[in-house]
């Protein structure tokens, strides 16, 4: 026999056997014609055609001597597994917000800086009608309650009254402009 058996090419790459056969199988280890296993020439070929994150999955996170852990340099694979995990991490974040959107959860800011704009708008446009709306069925009750407190005839001025809850509707207004909506 020129070359390894497979439990001992598994020993010499610090993997299984069962992980051996399969790259026999696939072709990744380079045979003597005894049927035998080439180490040197099996190792470039196992190298070449593995993915980094795997050859280090099978090592168990150590060095390529099996000795303390590995020290990040050229041809090494620790900044491909770091990239990778990140991509993995950013894909599973955007799934969830993806998913979160779909839920109704999570809004697009822009349209949610839209949708509180118009609601202030909104509110602000009610309070600024209000005291039309309101200014003759206040000064016809206030009448009628001075009225009765005192025994007289007494007229409030529409007019007047609409005037007075303008200006009082208008510095509550300016003092709430000054509230600003942050999102972040």
């Amino acid at each position: 026999m020129e070359g390894m058996s497979e439990r001992a090419y598994a020993e010499h790459a610090r993997i299984s056997r069962g992980a051996v056969q399969k790259a026999r199988k696939t072709g990744r280890l380079v045979l003597f014609d005894d049927g035998s296993i080439n180490a040197a020439a099996s190792d470039v070929r196992r190298g070449s055609a593995t993915d980094p994150d795997q050859q280090m999955r099978s090592r168990g996170g150590l060095g390529a001597n099996g000795e303390g852990p590995v020290v990040s340099g050229p041809g090494d694979s620790t900044s491909y597994i770091k990239a990778r995990t990140a991509l993995t991490v950013y894909q599973a974040q955007e799934r969830q917000l993806s998913i979160q959107k779909k839920k109704g959860v999570l809004m697009d800011r822009a349209r949610a800086e839209t949708l509180v704009f118009r609601l202030a708008r909104q509110e602000r446009d009610l309070w600024v009608t209000w005291p039309t709306r309101v200014a003759a069925l206040m000064a016809a009750q206030l009448s009628a309650d001075m009225e009765k407190a005192s025994g007289k005839a007494v007229t409030i001025e529409t007019a007047i009254l609409q005037r007075v809850l303008e200006t009082h509707v208008r510095e509550q207004l300016d003092a709430l402009a000054d509230l600003r909506v942050s999102l972040e």
